[in-house]
């Protein structure tokens, strides 16, 4: 066991701003398993809230040398996890807009189980897959089936043609057909 243990939240601080790995440890051995509990509560899920909390973690490492606190290091963290829990589960909700926009695009010949757990699979699947898109092309995707910006819009904002953006979210849509194609014969009955 370290001295570390006896310093106060802010020391550590400094000590992390500072690339000390021990401080940064015992700031996770201080704070992690409260946090999860804490995350668990809003989530339901054990392995969620040991993902959130992770990504704290490592946001922290990160941005270490950029952090600057108005309070003190735990409403700080407790924040960060509150915050990183809402964006997760925003992001729960783009997702299954994706899988409802993307399946009104693949043929009505298979037929997908109603169980939970398979649409619970087949998002997963489909939200890999359009991280899995090229940068440009995932972009484009997401304004316009996430956001709903018309092809114009997407030109203006980013500085392309209105054909530009057409062809990106065609080829984004087949790339994802294809993709899900093959992988829906684990869906069919």
């Amino acid at each position: 066991m370290s001295a570390y243990h006896k310093y106060a939240d802010q020391i550590l601080l400094n000590l992390l701003k500072e690339d000390d790995q021990l401080a940064y440890t015992e700031i996770f051995e201080r704070y992690s398993k409260i946090l999860v509990n804490h995350a668990y509560k809003m989530l339901g899920s054990r392995d969620e809230a040991n993902d959130v909390v992770q990504d704290v973690f490592l946001a922290i490492w990160n941005k270490r040398n950029e952090i600057i606190l108005t309070g003190s290091l735990s409403s700080y963290l407790y924040k960060a996890v509150k915050n990183r829990i809402l964006n997760h589960i925003a992001h729960e909700k783009v997702v299954s807009r994706y899988a409802d926009s993307i399946l009104n695009f693949i043929e009505n010949d298979y037929v997908l189980a109603d169980s939970k757990l398979r649409e619970e699979e087949l998002e997963a699947i489909i939200e890999k897959e359009i991280t899995l898109l090229p940068e440009k092309m995932r972009e484009v995707f997401l304004l316009r089936k996430v956001e709903e910006l018309s092809y114009e819009e997407i030109a203006v904002k980013l500085n392309i043609t209105d054909k530009t953006a057409k062809q990106q979210v065609y080829n984004s849509l087949k790339i994802l057909r294809h993709k899900l194609k093959s992988l829906l014969g684990v869906f069919v009955w």
